[in-house]
């Protein structure tokens, strides 16, 4: 069973930082495009940012130039580091991970695996 937790969550102001990570256990994440998704209150949840097998980066257009994917496969994690945030931000972050391979990054139906969310808030 594969499992994946999300930790580094927490409160910034505008214009400040947090690095999130999802950590998986049950199965290596190396070889799988793992993607981060967020749900803001009242909103659907949306695409933020993938990385697949070969270390190839995909963002949004509302957090590309401000967040970075990353992996580390020997620590089987992958961080996001958000940088220059914006109250609009603020939502529950996910990480995710398919079963097999990914044909479309931005589609939440193509992953199988969902960690329990961290809460991202940014204040003015």
């Amino acid at each position: 069973q594969v499992q994946l937790v999300e930790s580094g969550g927490g409160l910034a102001q505008a214009g400040g930082s947090l690095k999130l990570s999802c950590v998986a256990s049950g199965r290596t994440l190396s070889g799988y495009t793992i993607a981060w998704f967020r749900q803001a209150p009242g909103k659907e949840r949306e695409f933020v940012a993938a990385i697949n097998w070969s270390g190839t980066t995909y963002y949004a257009d509302s957090v590309r130039g401000r967040f970075a994917i990353d992996r580390d496969n020997a620590k089987n994690t992958v961080p996001l580091q958000m940088n220059s945030l914006k109250p609009e931000d603020t939502a529950v972050y996910y990480c995710a991970a398919p079963i097999g391979g990914v044909a479309r990054m931005e589609d939440e139906y193509e992953y199988d695996y969902w960690g329990q969310g961290t809460q991202v808030t940014v204040s003015l």
